[in-house]
This record gives C-alpha cells, structure tokens and sequence, in this order.
C-alpha cells in the first residue's frame, strides 16, 4: 500500500472497524508549545503529589524520544457515556469508571490496530498508548482534528463530546494528516462556574491539587477540611465541569460499547458498606474497573468523608 492517501483512508477505516468512535491523524513534527506549557504548569505546582508528571518531560514534548524515525500520530476516541445519572442524594461515582476498565478495553484494540498497521505498510514501526505512557495525548488530539482542548482542560470531541477515552499510536508510517480542530469553547464559562472546588483557576488550567477527581483518586492520606467540606458528595472521581457543558447537552450520546456498561455497585454505591471494606473485598467487588485506582484505603477515606457530611454540623 505505497499511496499515502489510500492508506490513510485504510486505517480510518480499520480504527472505526475495531470500534474507535473518532479517528484523524496529525503531523509528528507538528508539536507546538506542549513541552513549555507542561514546563509552567508543572513549576505552578498544579500537579500536587503528583510527582510522576515531572519524569519523562522530554519524551512528552518530543515523540521522537519514543520512536526515532516518527512520522505520524494516529490519534482514536471511543465513546463512554452512560446516561443513567448520578444520584441527586447519594454518593457518586464518575461515568467513566462505572464500567469495565479502558485501559484494557481500548487496550486490546490497538493491539490489534498496531499489529495490523505493520503487516500493511511492511518496514515500519508503531507504539501506542491508552493513559500510560509519556505521551500528551490531548494536544495530539486536536492537532489530529478529534476535538479541542475545552477550558476544563478535557478535550471535547466533535462527535461526542467530553465523554470520551483517547488511545494514541506513534508510527514511522507516512500518512495524511488531518486539520486541526478548532476551539468552540467561546466566551461560555460554564465548567469555570460550576466546579466546586474553583480547580479551574483560569480558562484551560486546572489545579489538581484542588479538583475532586484528583482529591479522592490520587490524593492518598486524609483530607483538610477544606478539601473534604467540598467534595459534593463525589466519592470517586467527578463529572460536574462536564455535566454542565452545553456542547455535551448537544452531542453526548449512549455508548455502544457493553464494556462500559455500568454495574449496580458504581452507579448507586453504598457509603456505609464501602466504607467497612478491606483489601481483598474491595478489589473482588470492583475487579476490573478504574474504581481500585483509589484502593481500599483510599475509598474508605472518600465514603468516611460522605458520610460525615451527612450529619448536622
């Protein structure tokens, strides 16, 4: 397959066949100011204990460290959203970790997809990544024309908005590139006004420190009272900056994927059971999901916190 323009359209094709919702494909030379904004919101201190963010800087600004001889990054989405909604009086599990987890999911496909790729455009090599690697898998995105980087700092994608998981494929194939995509954030403020904690400390900046996906994923340890005192009733994760995001209300859409369907136990969780729950318990009632993320400890701490927010102050 010599002709770039044939095999282009080949592998969009293959993506969507394999169950991708979005496909495009940008210029691996094309890599903007990436390293230096991750380079200022790392020295803000924006990455909290995060420390992991500050290793691998250089891979992340140049893909080229990844994989020499790189030509093309293939960018793919798949749709999670799961209409059922997050209860009005109870603890709340974000949508995208109700169903089974997609690293393994998305994971399975691109190596399938890679395994493909090779075998049709001989003598080249591919990589790819779904949430684990030193890739910066948003501005590739919009560079790859999926969507645009929204000022909650999640991308939105054209086709389906915010509700999306992105997997990336570094190769040393020569493709078409798509155009970028453009933002079509305007002048809404809807996320920066609706998040409880102000996380979104400007438009397309968050502080991790301060959002409640990090506060009751990442964070280990107690929380300040602060912290705790606005967690929203949210014990894994958060959806607040994109529940309220109009371009969502436009395009979101139920999932085809039956492995993102959600389980009893993560669409109406139960605080004062989970929050009794030991290692082994809470790994076999949550197997497979992106819920033993936090671990026990730490889904212990988030229902604790729920529940003691329940009582008269």
């Amino acid at each position: 397959m010599t002709d770039v323009r044939e095999r282009t359209a080949a592998v969009k094709h293959r993506a969507r066949a394999l169950g991708f919702s979005a496909v495009g494909i940008a210029d691996a030379q094309d890599r903007g100011e990436d390293a230096v904004r991750l380079r200022q919101w790392l020295d803000r201190g924006y990455a909290a204990s995060m420390r992991w963010m500050e290793r691998r800087t250089t891979e992340r600004g140049d893909p080229s460290v990844l994989l020499p001889g790189i030509r093309s990054i293939i960018v793919v989405s798949m749709n999670y959203f799961e209409p059922t909604p997050v209860p009005d009086d109870g603890p709340k599990i974000s949508r995208y970790a109700r169903g089974d987890d997609y690293h393994g999911v998305m994971g399975n496909r691109m190596t399938e997809f890679v395994r493909w790729l090779e075998e049709v455009v001989p003598g080249t090599t591919s990589k790819w990544y779904v949430d684990t690697g030193p890739v910066m898998e948003k501005p590739w995105a919009q560079r790859a024309g999926i969507g645009w980087i929204g000022k909650h700092t999640t991308l939105i994608a054209h086709e389906d908005g915010s509700w999306v998981f992105l997997g990336v494929v570094l190769t040393t194939a020569e493709l078409a590139p798509d155009e970028p995509a453009v933002d079509r954030c305007g002048s809404c403020t809807a996320c920066i006004d609706a998040c409880p904690t102000g996380a979104i400390v400007e438009p397309y900046v968050l502080d991790a420190g301060k959002c409640i996906a990090y506060l009751t994923i990442e964070h280990r340890g107690p929380f300040d009272p602060d912290s705790e005192a606005s967690l929203d009733g949210w014990i894994f994760g958060c959806d607040v900056c994109q529940d309220v995001c109009p371009w969502n209300a436009k395009r979101a859409h139920p999932t085809a994927e039956a492995a993102f369907a959600p389980r009893s136990v993560t669409v109406a969780p139960d605080a004062e059971f989970l929050s009794g729950l030991d290692e082994q318990h809470f790994a076999e009632l949550f197997a497979g999901t992106p819920v033993l993320r936090a671990k026990a400890a730490g889904m212990q701490r988030n229902c604790l916190a729920y529940r003691r927010g329940l009582r008269p102050r």
